[in-house]
């Protein structure tokens, strides 16, 4: 499993990559493993707030639908609209053209409860 050292985890199997105040967030690797081939990324909370832990929205596998959680507590400013025509990106690339939002951090402190690397990888196995 790729698990990238400048990232940050959830034991819900989220990532976050913080550029400045703002952040990108998708599904790990193993969780994109585990869900299998992705065929559809809903995300309905474009321009909300979004508390840490909250659902953000939903990922749909061809086997099953999962809730997608919240990082850290942040305003959602983006869908990534290439995943409308290109749900596999999350299979394919799910660090890179596969993120699912963009959001603002609201409370960089709320960083200090994820995971790093290491430890994710601990969770994991």
């Amino acid at each position: 499993m790729n698990t990238p050292a400048n990232l940050r985890y959830t034991s819900e199997h989220e990532w976050i990559r913080v550029e400045g105040n703002e952040a990108f967030v998708g599904i790990t690797d193993y969780a994109q493993s585990e869900l299998g081939e992705i065929v559809f990324v809903d995300v309905n909370t474009v321009g909300e707030t979004v508390a840490q832990g909250e659902v953000f929205g939903s990922v749909e596998a061809v086997k099953t639908v999962s809730d997608l959680n919240m990082p850290v507590s942040g305003e959602v400013l983006e869908f990534n609209e290439a995943l409308n025509d290109q749900p596999e990106l999350v299979n394919n690339d799910p660090y890179g053209e596969g993120w699912m939002v963009k959001i603002t951090v609201n409370d960089p402190a709320e960083l200090d409860n994820l995971l790093d690397a290491a430890g994710y990888e601990k969770l994991i196995g």
